[in-house]
């Protein structure tokens, strides 16, 4: 393979991945299910909880499977996989049009969603992105998984409104999920594939498939640190994005401006996931998301505090900033400590728990205001937990600088495995 053939199949693979990120799980069904929650409650005559509460579940699925499939793609490799989780989530979404009004049945169904999403979840794809760039790798997973999943949760739902308003939510359900195949499967089938092994010329330096294993990792002071801090950050700032819209009106705001900050948010910090990509790639230091971490602490405090329109839009681009770049900065410094080799079972044990406190997190701000009857504690307690993961991220060394060996604990002395740096 030539420099210039090399260049095209890296060009064609961002392409695939980011379409794919368009047509995911998160713009498929997280996107939407706010579409539908009504409509679903008032045919089968349940509680709105009830109906929501398939994204928790969700949640608790790809906390168990994003290792399981981490580990299977590492070793088969990705392609098929998530060929296959493409084409499975869009025949699970189409099956939902067929829910019996049960509740049993209704999880099932959306069960199978979160196992085939996860498959083909942005995580997943992040891998294949990884092993095909390296000078550029942080770009090239800020545009992929920020760019494709800030269009996809962007014309999902308005698409889920038209097809609601014309067919009902189970022929919507239908149209999406051929939506989700007519879009994925083609361009991932023709352009998606896994990198070389070995370089494909001598004027191309392939990135190598080297690194730690789940387990060397895990025996690093950096892994633990960066696992608390992204936790610290997903679990907190994904709970205020579900929570917008309440925290708003509670303070008198209208639905139309609350949910024009919402948007603001969602698009900033897809924006944003490119822009950390790029600093990322140029500095490579985890010290530069702290100040975006501090800005998402001020985005916080103006949407809970602040008062007037310039105030909580300020908020909300403060706090999608915030959200892009702990998302931005996760898969890329996956790879850049702990190598490609085992990336997927690496990258899957954190997507597990950013899954987990994903699903956690905003349920207990809800606790904590059936018992306050206000969001401030929760509030203040998220801007603890961010304040929290800025200390862990400033003890991270530089990843040119890390020795798995060095960095390992105390007790494994001479033992310990060192890291490979990828230039």
């Amino acid at each position: 393979m030539s420099k210039a053939s090399y260049a095209r199949s890296a060009a064609q693979v961002a392409v695939a991945a980011t379409v794919a990120n368009m047509v995911c799980i998160t713009a498929a069904i997280s996107a939407t299910i706010g579409v539908f929650l009504v409509p679903i409650a008032e045919e089968f005559h349940w509680p709105r909880a009830a109906v929501s509460g398939v994204l928790g579940m969700i949640s608790i699925i790809s906390a168990v499977t994003y290792p399981l499939i981490g580990k299977a793609m590492d070793r088969f490799g990705s392609r098929w996989p998530l060929l296959i989780g493409n084409l499975g989530l869009a025949g699970s979404i189409a099956l939902l049009s067929q829910a019996s009004g049960t509740i049993t049945d209704f999880y099932l169904r959306f069960a199978l969603v979160g196992v085939f999403g996860t498959l083909a979840s942005t995580g997943m794809l992040c891998k294949v992105v990884s092993s095909w760039f390296d000078a550029r790798r942080g770009l090239m997973l800020g545009v992929t998984a920020g760019v494709g999943n800030g269009v996809g949760a962007t014309l999902m739902p308005v698409l889920a409104g038209i097809f609601l308003a014309a067919y009902g939510w189970r022929e919507s359900y239908v149209l999406i999920g051929l939506l989700v195949a007519a879009l994925g499967a083609p361009v991932m089938l023709l352009w998606l594939r896994d990198a070389p092994v070995v370089a494909p010329s001598p004027e191309v330096a392939a990135p190598a498939v080297e690194g730690m294993s789940l387990r060397e990792a895990a025996q690093t002071r950096v892994f633990w640190l960066m696992l608390l801090a992204v936790a610290a950050g997903a679990g907190g700032m994904t709970a205020v994005f579900t929570h917008v819209v309440p925290m708003l009106t509670d303070h008198g705001v209208s639905l139309g401006e609350a949910t024009g900050v919402l948007a603001v948010f969602a698009l900033v910090c897809a924006g944003w996931q490119v822009v950390t990509g790029a600093l990322l790639d140029a500095l490579r230091t985890p010290r530069i998301v702290v100040p975006m971490y501090a800005s998402a602490i001020a985005g916080l405090l103006l949407l809970q505090f602040g008062h007037g329109t310039g105030q909580i839009m300020t908020a909300g681009v403060l706090l999608g900033i915030g959200m892009g770049a702990d998302y931005g900065a996760l898969s890329y410094f996956v790879s850049r400590y702990f190598g490609l080799k085992h990336y997927g079972t690496i990258i899957g044990t954190f997507y597990a728990v950013v899954a987990f406190t994903q699903g956690a997190t905003p349920a207990l701000m809800d606790v904590s205001f059936d018992r306050s009857g206000s969001y401030t504690i929760a509030a203040l307690a998220i801007v603890v937990a961010l304040v929290f993961g800025i200390a862990l991220l400033t003890l991270m060394p530089h990843p040119d600088a890390f020795d798995g060996a060095s960095d390992a604990a105390p007790d494994e002395g001479a033992n310990g495995r060192a890291a490979v740096v990828l230039a």
